[in-house]
């Protein structure tokens, strides 16, 4: 990957520093990881999957938003396939039981997540990329489901995640023929929010990130925990669980200083950027 990186981002410090297939640095309030398995395309062994696991439980208090990379020309080819082994029904459903508990501490933990997308973002790894809240793709990023063509079915989460960002019907597709989407098609699809040229993600998801962490805490909770459950609810249950969020978001003292600074013409106003 040839994103150039901020000259503040410092190495990380304690349990951190002790993922081997991770690369963890910190730029202030912004928590940059990267997937350090270039030889392997990023490919998601089982001990990928706990240290992506064991980073996110372990944040520093001072994060407020995460950015996700990959080393070397692939964002994460997927499933580590050298690691696929016999296994019987109770030890799969264990096994992939291990996987959503990793991306769930992604999408349900305590910060925003913006992700880089580059190179392949296949299979696991595009299991990966829906879990994260904001995906910015380069030019260079194709998007694909081979599990069809493997004899296997997504397991870290791609089947309740990745339609509600393209549908059931593209995701079908995806499966069945092997198709695979370049970067625009992808974008065009729901898969990536953001597209910008080959190198230029990674400034674009600490710019975003830095945007993010600038937002109340509490808001930023609000949008990654309730947003997407009252999307599951009737309409009637999603607006009591509404009201409930926005009163809990707007009784936080960060909240309340900030309406402060914008009554008082202390705050920017919304611009067209």
């Amino acid at each position: 990957m040839s994103d150039p990186r901020p000259p503040d981002l410092e190495p990380a410090g304690g349990l951190l520093a002790t993922l081997d297939l991770l690369r963890i640095e910190h730029a202030g309030p912004v928590t940059h990881l990267r997937l350090n398995r270039p030889a392997k395309r990023n490919a998601l062994s089982d001990t990928l999957i706990v240290q992506l696991h064991t980073a996110f439980v372990n944040l520093p208090e001072a994060t407020r938003a995460v950015v996700v990379t990959g080393e070397g020309e692939h964002f994460c080819a997927g499933l580590d396939l050298a690691e696929l082994m016999e296994r019987d029904v109770g030890e799969g459903v264990l096994h992939s039981r291990m996987w959503h508990a990793a991306f769930d501490q992604i999408q349900f933990g305590r910060v925003p997540v913006i992700v880089v997308l580059h190179g392949a973002v296949v299979g696991g790894g595009l299991e990966l990329a829906s879990a994260c809240h904001v995906r910015v793709a380069e030019a260079s990023a194709y998007f694909g489901l081979p599990e069809g063509q493997r004899g296997l079915f997504v397991g870290g989460g791609g089947s309740a995640r990745i339609p509600r960002l393209m549908g059931v019907a593209r995701m079908t597709d995806l499966m069945l023929t092997g198709r695979v989407y370049g970067r625009d098609e992808g974008v065009q699809a729901g898969l990536a929010q953001y597209a910008v040229a080959d190198g230029e993600g990674f400034a674009k998801a600490m710019e975003l990130a830095r945007r993010i962490a600038g937002n109340a805490p509490m808001s930023n909770f609000a949008v990654m925990h309730a947003l997407p459950r009252i999307a599951d609810q009737s309409q009637e249950q999603g607006l009591f669980t509404e009201s409930l969020m926005a009163a809990v978001a707007e009784s936080t003292p960060d909240a309340k200083e900030r309406l402060r600074a914008f009554l008082e013409g202390r705050a920017g106003k919304v611009l067209r950027s």
